[in-house]
């Protein structure tokens, strides 16, 4: 039984200018997002999106600038108002509830990380972090142990009292995320949320993501233009262009298996021996006679790399917690490291 989804986006468009729906018809017939921006005056922001977002999953939604990345998450709790199409929570069209509806849904079930932080300059830390809760009418006494906990777990233990702008930007991201937390939401929405730090304070939280997300199986879609942070956090792998869905699956499956040249010039400079798992290569079945040793399923091929020292007649049993799940053979290691070419 496959993991339930959580949220579903069905036949999801949105065109911006005077007249969306007058010309909803001509982008259903085809019309692309220069055409109806030259012809109609109007711009194509999302183009038929269909996608299924899975409990307990992160789900990485990326594009270069333009793509509509930032307009499609907007849609997840309604900031932005579709031209037509579906959004499903529980299976429940979101689109059909009212205002008091949609207060709950933000307030209680979808939490959002921003990449400019949006903290509120004139509250301390603490307060920052428990503003949703305090927005739901939560007394002080009750959500600030909660709140100080959640700022432990995100390294900002004795940080409480001090104010935003006392705090560095890495600092203040994880105040965004320790509010989400506090939240107690169920699903995290994060737009570019590392976007704007340095690049080893954006790694250590890129690894405070993973780190939380394998204790607390959020549902969290997020939101970046950078393709190496996209293959290090997603379950579920969604590239845009021009707001349409070009490629989404498991991340692996698509470094392998690009499904047209813009995928393949999106992929083609990535590190794939950094990237790509013992798992996606391996032949499924027991070894026999001599292997070099084992190799986890989830360790990388510049592991096994390592491991072999470079000798490409080596073939390695792969395990998965302690039982036999494969067999690696170093050729076909060296046969994923070459990028896949369109004919």
């Amino acid at each position: 039984m496959g993991t339930p989804v959580k949220v579903s986006i069905r036949n999801l468009f949105k065109i911006f200018g005077e007249h969306p729906k007058a010309v909803l018809a001509d982008v259903r017939a085809g019309m692309g997002k220069a055409e109806l921006l030259a012809q109609k005056n109007h711009v194509l922001g999302l183009n038929d999106i269909n996608i299924d977002i899975r409990e307990g999953e992160i789900t990485v939604i990326m594009g270069l600038s333009g793509s509509g990345k930032s307009t499609l998450i907007r849609h997840l709790n309604r900031l932005i108002e579709p031209t037509a199409g579906e959004v499903l929570l529980d299976g429940e069209n979101i689109l059909t509830w009212n205002e008091t509806r949609l207060r709950e849904l933000r307030r209680k079930s979808m939490s959002m990380v921003f990449q400019k932080f949006a903290l509120l300059p004139h509250r301390t830390v603490l307060e920052n972090a428990g503003m949703a809760q305090a927005t739901q009418g939560t007394p002080r006494s009750l959500y600030e142990p909660e709140a100080q906990s959640w700022l432990e777990r995100v390294g900002l233990a004795g940080f409480g009292d001090r104010y935003p702008h006392q705090l560095s930007g890495g600092m203040q991201q994880r105040v965004g995320i320790a509010r989400a937390l506090t939240s107690n939401a169920g699903i995290m929405l994060m737009d570019e949320a590392f976007s704007a730090l340095d690049p080893l304070i954006r790694t250590d939280m890129q690894n405070l993501l993973i780190e939380l997300q394998s204790e607390l199986h959020k549902t969290i879609v997020f939101i970046t233009h950078d393709l190496d942070e996209a293959l290090k956090l997603a379950d579920h792998l969604v590239i845009l262009k021009d707001g349409v869905v070009v490629q989404q699956g498991e991340p692996q499956h698509i470094l392998l298996n690009p499904s047209d040249p813009y995928i393949e010039a999106f992929i083609g400079d990535i590190n794939r021996a950094r990237v790509l798992r013992v798992r996606s290569i391996m032949a499924e079945g027991t070894a026999e006679g001599d292997v070099a040793g084992d190799v986890d399923a989830d360790a990388t091929l510049e592991n096994v790399i390592a491991l072999s020292g470079g000798d490409a007649t080596l073939r390695y049993r792969v395990t998965c917690g302690g039982h036999s799940v494969g067999i690696l053979e170093m050729p076909a290691l060296v046969r994923a490291l070459v990028p896949r070419r369109s004919a």
